[in-house]
């Protein structure tokens, strides 16, 4: 461990003595000129280093992203380029969320399609510190409407190998809790096929990605970070609660990223979509139910195949229900720019 290192670690374990400032961690979102749908948190801010090195503060931020402090039932205001304001609270987690009419943005969204808007405390019962000024940015993409089409794609083990795969997931663990997200490496190709396929078949478009995930909120940061290390796509982060890991669900419940792929289909209902997966966990059936819930709305799939011979086979028997959808079944990212270069997706 270097100097640096041992101080930061001191000066981190005398903080947990005092109160931390608040701030507010905005979730990359999305949503179109008249509906703004917006996710963030409000929490203490406990000063997570992502460049941090060493194993013992990579513990303890790991720890940090789990035993978070958040800010319960607070008031928030979310103001838009525009001046208008609007108003919410946050839940018992901290968490806020924003599905709103809006009017008047269009002037404001650049040429990537993103919208600023600015999240603050708006309850004069804090009696603490507030990081930033009380200013905390946000971004919204709204999509341009000529864009050729959307990408939504699945982050475990489709651009970030996590190992859902392995034996009783301890391989998820690992890379998750012991593993810093500037040395996790992406698949290899990934980066490069998404940016092919966010400038669309001409090479001058941006057509909008979001990524999903099955992984908590509590990540959202980390994934952040690995995204946008790893050069790709800006594009919005949609996870899930931590406390819905563990609850038990009906068998008629779907699973928050199904749910979510859903609301981004119906929010831009005259969008094509490309899907991008991984053959190891749930996505061949959570894609299939997506192709079939929305006919004529998947231009293709793509399914990253995972070392799991069981699983193959599975994959393989699922994919004669795909009879009106092209879907292919990648061992790299190489096989999947050929087919969608062959098929006029990319240039």
């Amino acid at each position: 461990m270097t100097l640096a290192g041992f101080f930061y670690i001191i000066f981190d374990v005398m903080s947990w003595f005092k109160k931390d400032p608040l701030q507010i961690i905005s979730f990359l979102s999305y949503g179109t000129s008249k509906r703004l749908y917006h996710r963030g948190r409000a929490l203490e801010d406990e000063t997570i280093d992502l460049e941090q090195k060493s194993l013992l503060a990579l513990v303890l931020n790991t720890w940090k992203r789990f035993e978070t402090d958040e800010v319960k039932k607070t008031k928030l205001k979310i103001t838009l380029p525009n001046n208008k304001v609007i108003y919410t609270k946050t839940d018992k987690d901290g968490y806020y969320k924003i599905d709103r009419a809006i009017e008047d943005v269009e002037v404001f969204i650049n040429t990537e399609g993103w919208l600023n808007i600015e999240v603050a405390y708006d309850d004069a019962t804090l009696k603490r510190t507030i990081q930033n000024q009380n200013k905390f940015p946000a971004q919204i993409l709204i999509p341009n409407l000529n864009s050729d089409f959307g990408i939504i794609s699945d982050i475990d083990d489709t651009i970030l190998h996590t190992g859902v795969v392995s034996i009783l997931k301890w391989r998820v663990l690992y890379n998750t809790f012991f593993k810093h997200a500037q040395n996790r490496i992406p698949l290899e190709g990934a980066a490069e096929f998404y940016h092919l396929l966010h400038k669309g078949p001409n090479g001058n478009k941006a057509n909008p990605i979001f990524y999903v995930s099955h992984s908590p909120w509590n990540l959202y940061r980390y994934l952040e970070f690995f995204l946008k290390k790893n050069n790709f796509p800006k594009g919005p982060i949609l996870l899930r609660s931590f406390r819905t890991i563990f609850k038990k669900k009906s068998s008629t419940c779907k699973p928050a990223k199904q749910l979510e792929i859903q609301n981004i289909l119906k929010t831009y209902p005259d969008f094509t979509f490309i899907l991008i997966g991984d053959s190891g966990e749930h996505d061949p059936d959570i894609y299939l139910e997506i192709v079939n819930t929305f006919p004529n709305r998947i231009k293709a799939v793509y399914l990253r195949s995972v070392n799991d011979n069981k699983k193959i086979k599975r994959v393989k028997s699922l994919l004669n229900a795909y009879n009106t959808t092209p879907v292919l079944l990648v061992n790299s990212s190489k096989d999947a720019i050929i087919h969608a270069r062959t098929n006029g997706f990319i240039k």
